[in-house]
Parts: structure tokens; C-alpha cells; sequence
């Protein structure tokens, strides 16, 4: 079997604030943005990269989830604990001042983890944990 990963999905819920996190602060390009007001469903990728992208979706579209399900998604995105994505790069200090000039909110500067790899963290307008690590 031959498989690759063309897409990941992360929740949003200000759709412009997304789209300027990705876009402006990450610096990938956006290559659909289709639906209205919130309910608007947001391909971003690194340029360059064609094949890898991230849908930014509401996570509220989702005509088969309850009420109840609904409340703890909303509660899990506000605590930042429902959706997370892993990044790389091979300037981590350089990727990190960028974001940090983008006023995200800082979960971890630069650190080598005790498994070896060197990454931070932060979070996106949703809540959506960003890890990047050094790539070696």
C-alpha cells in the first residue's frame, strides 16, 4: 500500500482570524475558502507543498453530532485541548520569532525535550495546539 497524508483538519471558530494565523504568520498559502460567516471550510498548505494541506473546518457543521457533543468541543477548543497539529522546520528560532511577531499566544519557547527533540509550542486563534520542531 502506497499512502500519503494530503489532509488534517483543525477546528476553527473565527474563520478571518485563521486564515490571517496561517497565512500571515505561518506564511501558507490559502488554496480554497469556501461557505459564509463562520461556516466557511479553509484549505491552507506550506507553499511549495502541494500535497500536504490543513482544512480549517466548524467543528459545528457536523450534522451528526448531538447538542451535548457540540458543548464539549466548544469547551475542549476554548481550553486549547481539542486539536493539535505538528510542524517542522529547519530554523526553529527563526520560525518561533515569527510567531511570536504574530502575537501568538506562547505555550513553550524553544527547548529540547528530555527525548532529544528540539521544539515549542503555541497556540492558534482557535486554541489549537502548534508544536514545531527542529528539523536536523
Amino acid at each position: 500500500m502506497d499512502l500519503t497524508i494530503h489532509t488534517t483538519v483543525l477546528p476553527h471558530d473565527d474563520p478571518d482570524a485563521s486564515v490571517a494565523f496561517y497565512r500571515d504568520v505561518l506564511g501558507f498559502e490559502v488554496r480554497s475558502d469556501v461557505g459564509q460567516g463562520s461556516m466557511r471550510w479553509i484549505t491552507v498548505g506550506p507553499v511549495g507543498q502541494p500535497g500536504t494541506s490543513i482544512l480549517l473546518a466548524p467543528p459545528a457543521a457536523d450534522p451528526n453530532i448531538t447538542e451535548d457533543e457540540r458543548r464539549t468541543i466548544t469547551e475542549m477548543m476554548a481550553k486549547g485541548t481539542y486539536g493539535w497539529i505538528l510542524l517542522a522546520t529547519p530554523d526553529l528560532d527563526g520560525a518561533f520569532a515569527k510567531v511570536l511577531g504574530g502575537d501568538a499566544e506562547v505555550v513553550q519557547e524553544p527547548t529540547v525535550q528530555p527525548y532529544g527533540v528540539r521544539d515549542c509550542a503555541f497556540r492558534d486563534p482557535a486554541g489549537n495546539l502548534v508544536r514545531i520542531q527542529e528539523l536536523r
